[in-house]
């Protein structure tokens, strides 16, 4: 496949907090190609428009993902950053954004 792909890397920092809301900036941004730097912008961003918080857990930080936030496209304001996220992520991420599963064969 080329070096182009479907989500930018915000969608992606989301997805990697929805699987471990503790995981740090360097495992973030080594697992996807990106500076730490670039990985702490992100999430400056998603913080500042409201889609994640952060809160302090001993020396680390932990991300709450606040799923009832609509996706920031404007042809998309009906669906959720939870609904997003339970989609890619699978059902154990849904439950734990307090998502229902989705059902199969269901778009």
């Amino acid at each position: 496949m080329g070096s182009w792909g479907f989500l930018s890397n915000h969608g992606r920092v989301l997805l990697h907090l929805a699987h471990d809301p503790g995981m740090r900036l360097r495992d973030i941004a080594a697992s996807m190609g990106i500076t730490e730097r670039s990985a702490f912008g992100i999430v400056t961003d998603l913080t500042g428009a409201g889609y994640i918080s952060k809160h302090k857990d001993g020396r680390r930080n932990h991300y709450q993902i606040h799923a009832h936030q609509p996706l920031p496209e404007p042809t998309s304001r009906e669906r959720t950053i939870g609904e997003f996220l339970a989609l890619l992520a699978g059902p154990a991420a849904a439950a734990d954004l307090g998502q229902p599963p989705r059902e199969e064969g269901h778009r």
